[in-house]
C-alpha cells in the first residue's frame, strides 16, 4: 500500500467550522470538523492544528502574518498545508501569504465553504477534499481551492457571495480543475521556485485602496497624506482613467513628491490597465505613478504592502510592480 501523504491543516475559523449561536453563524474550532477529517483520514496523515478562530471579516494584517509565519515554521516534515479560511477575507489572505513566503517549497493551499459543514448541503466536503488533493500534489505554491478548482492565491478574488462558485480566477488560468481524470493541473500556470523558501512577513499597514467614482474631490489624496499613508492603490476606470483634471492631477502629484507610492488599477475585474493608450494615463506615468496591469485589486494592495514592509521606497517599488514573483501579472 502506497504511503500515505502528509498534510497539516491549520484552521482560522470561518463559515466552513461556523455553527449557529445566538447572533447567527459562530466560528468554531477543529472538532466541528471531526466528520470529514476522519473519511480523509482514510487517504492522508492529517495533522490538525487551530491557529485562531475568527470571523474573516475580522482577519488583519496581523493575522496575515501570523498564518504565514505559522505556515513556514511548521511544514517541515509535511508534504503539503491546508489552510481553512472564511470566505469573505480568504482572497486578501491568500494573495498576502502569497508574497510573505517567496519560493515557498510545499503546496499551501487556502479553502473554505458558503456552507457550514454542519449543513447536510455543505460544499465544504467537496472543497476540503480539492485542496486535499492539491496539498498532496507535490507542487509548491500558495493557491486557493474551491468549486473543484485550483487558483493561484494572488490571482483569487470572491465574486459571489452565496453560490458555491464563490471564486474565480481572474485574468489568469486555473492552475487546476477536479474532473473525471481526478486533479488536473496546468505545469504551465504553477510556480516556479527560483531559491529556497524564505519568511518574508514585514507588511506595512498604511496602504489605502481607493475606488475612483465621478465627481470624486481630487482633495482626498491631500487627506490620506495628511493620515500618514505610504501607499494607494487606485482603482481606476477602464485602462486607468482617472476624472481628476488640472487640480486633481496635482493631488496625484503632491503625493508622489511626498513620498507615497501611488498604484493604478482598473475596476474592471477581467482586463488589465495600461496608462500608456490615453493623454490622461500618460501624464499620470510622468508623474511617477505605478500601474498594476492585470493584477486583482487584492493582489495589488498587498503586493504594495508588502514591498512598503520590506522598507522599499518609490523607485524599488516601481522595479517591484514590474516583476512577476508569483504569477499575480501577465508577463506576455
Amino acid at each position: 500500500m502506497q504511503e500515505k501523504k502528509k498534510i497539516l491543516l491549520l484552521t482560522t475559523g470561518g463559515t466552513i467550522a461556523s455553527v449557529p449561536g445566538g447572533e447567527g453563524l459562530e466560528p468554531h474550532r477543529a472538532e466541528v470538523l471531526e466528520r470529514e477529517l476522519q473519511q480523509l483520514g482514510t487517504y492522508y496523515d492529517i495533522t490538525v492544528r487551530d491557529v485562531m478562530c475568527l470571523d474573516s471579516s475580522n482577519i488583519r494584517p496581523e493575522e496575515w502574518q501570523f498564518i504565514a509565519t505559522e505556515v513556514f515554521n511548521q511544514r517541515a516534515g509535511f508534504d503539503g498545508v491546508v489552510v481553512s479560511h472564511g470566505t469573505d477575507t480568504m482572497a486578501y489572505t491568500a494573495s498576502a501569504v502569497t508574497f510573505m513566503l517567496p519560493d515557498i517549497d510545499v503546496p499551501v493551499v487556502f479553502t473554505g465553504s458558503q456552507l457550514p459543514l454542519l449543513d447536510v448541503l455543505s460544499d465544504g466536503p467537496d472543497n476540503l477534499r480539492t485542496a486535499f488533493a492539491m496539498a498532496a500534489s507535490g507542487k509548491p505554491g500558495v493557491f486557493l481551492a474551491f468549486d473543484r478548482k485550483i487558483m493561484l492565491g494572488c490571482r483569487a478574488v470572491k465574486v459571489r457571495a452565496s453560490g458555491f462558485s464563490a471564486f474565480e480566477s481572474i485574468n489568469a488560468r486555473y492552475a487546476g480543475i477536479v474532473s473525471n481524470l481526478g486533479l488536473v493541473l496546468d505545469e504551465q500556470v504553477l510556480p516556479k521556485c527560483q531559491r529556497p523558501a524564505r519568511l518574508c512577513p514585514e507588511i506595512s499597514k498604511d496602504v489605502f485602496l481607493l475606488k475612483l467614482t465621478p465627481g470624486m474631490n481630487p482633495a482626498v489624496f491631500d487627506m490620506l497624506a495628511a493620515m500618514g499613508y505610504k501607499g494607494i492603490v487606485v482603482e481606476a476606470f477602464g485602462l486607468g482613467g482617472i476624472n481628476f483634471l488640472g487640480r486633481g492631477l496635482r493631488g496625484i502629484q503632491r503625493a508622489v513628491e511626498d513620498g507615497i507610492s501611488v498604484v493604478v488599477t482598473t475596476q474592471c475585474l477581467y482586463d488589465s490597465s495600461d496608462l500608456r493608450v490615453y493623454q490622461v494615463g500618460n501624464k499620470l506615468l510622468d508623474l511617477g505613478v505605478v500601474q498594476a496591469r492585470d493584477m486583482t485589486s487584492e493582489a495589488a494592495m498587498t503586493k504594495l504592502m508588502w514591498g512598503l514592509g520590506q522598507g522599499y521606497g518609490q523607485a524599488q517599488i516601481a522595479e517591484l510592480f514590474s516583476q512577476n514573483i508569483a504569477g499575480e501579472i501577465s508577463t506576455g
